[in-house]
């Protein structure tokens, strides 16, 4: 029992509870009233619930890793990361994309994984560049907070664009959701969190390999994306749900290893640590 409250009083797990309940809450207020006013809330509500609860787990790793540093993370760095990287993230890829990308095509699909995986690390980028915060298991926290942001903001464009296209259709519209929401931890969110959990290691580390490293994990990470862009296009969904899987599960054992690495390197660093 102890470890089953331990368990039930996590944030991430009260967020994910708490904004399941009010997003199936405010679905059946949609459903039974037709009334568009819900459909923001909808939108909102299912695009940022597992993003958010997300973050909250990877923030919770953060601050037990942070006792090595003693040089904790704001919550207001983290709303930044979240929202401002999601945002210019979204804003620097949809742009590119507009003007250089016309048709639609396999090799158009690598140039938008590009342009993607380099939007979402402009923002991590500048708080690596500011040199305070320098453990890898930092780079992982800020690569994934920007990644889950640009995630949320993508899944509540589709949602739009769905309900759009379905003339108000709610069961498209919760379908969309859904999938992109327990999709989103094993595509942008590990992507960029891989990315960045290496360029913070490889700065602890230094030496003449450490630019190779990080350009080789950001090919992976586009690597990936495209492999999952191309499957989402194929008009078999069992082709696609195949990909999602394969992909996914490469993409979260990947991010989990780096996670155990960063645990490691924590934990070294605090045992060195006087007193």
């Amino acid at each position: 029992m102890p470890k089953v409250r331990q368990f039930i009083n996590q944030k991430w797990f009260q967020i994910l509870i708490i904004g399941a309940v009010l997003f199936f809450a405010a679905e059946q207020a949609l459903k039974f009233t037709n009334n568009i006013n819900f459909v923001p809330t909808v939108i909102l509500l299912g695009a940022f619930l597992v993003p958010a609860a997300f973050v909250a787990y990877f923030y919770s790793q953060e601050q037990v890793l942070d006792k090595a540093s003693h040089l904790a993370i704001p919550l207001s760095l983290v709303a930044a990361c979240f929202l401002a990287g999601g945002v210019i993230g979204s804003v620097v890829a949809g742009f590119f994309e507009f003007t250089t990308l016309r048709v639609s095509s396999i090799s158009t699909l690598l140039g938008a994984a590009a342009i993607e995986e380099a939007a979402k690390l402009i923002f991590p980028a500048a708080i690596f560049l500011q040199r305070r915060y320098r453990s890898e298991a930092d780079g992982l926290f800020f690569g994934v907070t920007c990644g889950m942001g640009f995630a949320a903001l993508e899944t509540m464009g589709y949602g739009l664009t769905t309900l759009i296209q379905t003339r108000g259709d709610v069961g498209s519209l919760q379908e969309i959701l859904l999938i992109r929401g327990l999709l989103s931890p094993v595509g942008h969110a590990a992507w960029t969190g891989l990315v960045c959990a290496v360029l913070w290691r490889q700065r602890e580390k230094g030496g003449k390999s450490a630019i190779p490293v990080v350009i080789g994990t950001f090919i992976a990470a586009v690597g990936l994306h495209w492999v999952w862009d191309i499957t989402s296009t194929s008009s078999k969904l069992y082709i696609t749900y195949l990909g999602y899987a394969g992909i996914g599960a490469v993409s979260l054992t990947l991010l989990i290893w780096r996670l155990r690495d960063a645990r490691k390197i924590a934990k070294a660093k605090l045992l060195q640590t006087p007193g």
